[in-house]
């Protein structure tokens, strides 16, 4: 990740007007505004989120600033201008970054800061970003947030009547697919169906539990094969014949593997 802070040439002040934080790997863009950022100072694309109370401007937006100040993608030309300037493809951070984010519609430009520079508000935000999501039933999202707190969410709740959600809510494997976004900004399904971090940790009901107390779980009370077979003191041929016998049911199985809850395999002890 590489964090610059976005400032106007034509200001005085030089004050940070924006930071704009990029994921090289994903190609991902994330600006965030400060808290005292003025709407007047704020370049014009992401003062609209301000005015709604927003700070943290999302991927796609973010993407939108970004494509603004480069050259586009279906430029005549595009493949000399990339040669001349050492590229063999596409780079939206690399183009970005030959000229500090400079265009010719404006006067703003970009300064590389490390995450020492950034304001201290930015420890608070960070603590509110999501670092886990564990789908549950019946459209139930489990999320961990990064100051350890745990929320649950009913997805039918946070999507309202947004229809790029009905999909999700109708197909279970689709649901089960959800992923943490890059930086923790939130979650999402695929690259543009996203719910934002800040609206996750404000709403929802909280559940007494942690990330570690979840992993000490998961640790001690889920089983493999191998170990259920010693459990029950058989072999692992026999624990794939209590599994088609519909004895024992795994949690997660693969192609070479199975997960089972150690509370089952003792169970069937007792049987």
């Amino acid at each position: 990740m590489k964090i610059f802070a976005i400032r106007d040439e034509e200001s005085t002040s030089k004050k940070d007007v924006a930071y704009l934080f990029c994921y090289e790997k994903e190609n991902r863009f994330y600006i965030e505004l400060p808290d005292d950022a003025d709407p007047w100072e704020t370049p014009l694309l992401l003062s609209s989120f301000l005015k709604k109370g927003q700070k943290t401007v999302n991927a796609y937006w973010s993407k939108v600033w970004v494509q603004q100040r480069i050259v586009p993608p279906d430029r005549q030309n595009l493949g000399m201008i990339l040669k001349d300037n050492g590229l063999d493809h596409y780079d939206e951070y690399k183009l970005l970054t030959m000229t500090n984010g400079r265009c010719s519609q404006d006067s703003y430009y970009l300064v590389p800061l490390s995450v020492k520079d950034l304001p201290e508000t930015f420890v608070e935000r960070n603590q509110r970003k999501v670092e886990d999501v564990i789908p549950l039933p019946e459209n139930q999202l489990l999320v961990f947030f990064c100051d350890g707190s745990v929320r649950k969410q009913d997805l039918k709740q946070l999507a309202g009547t947004e229809k790029q959600f009905g999909p999700i809510l109708r197909n279970e494997k689709i649901f089960r697919s959800v992923n943490v976004e890059t930086g923790g900004y939130g979650i999402c399904w695929g690259e543009n169906i996203c719910i934002e971090s800040e609206k996750l940790y404000t709403t929802g009901e909280t559940v007494p539990l942690s990330l570690e107390e979840f992993k000490c779980f998961v640790k001690e009370r889920v089983v493999d094969s191998a170990e259920a077979a010693e459990e029950l003191g058989c072999s692992k041929q026999n624990v794939d014949d209590l599994v088609k016998r519909d004895k024992l049911h795994p949690i997660k199985e693969g192609s070479k593997y199975r997960l089972f809850l150690k509370s089952e395999v003792t169970q069937r002890k007792w049987k």
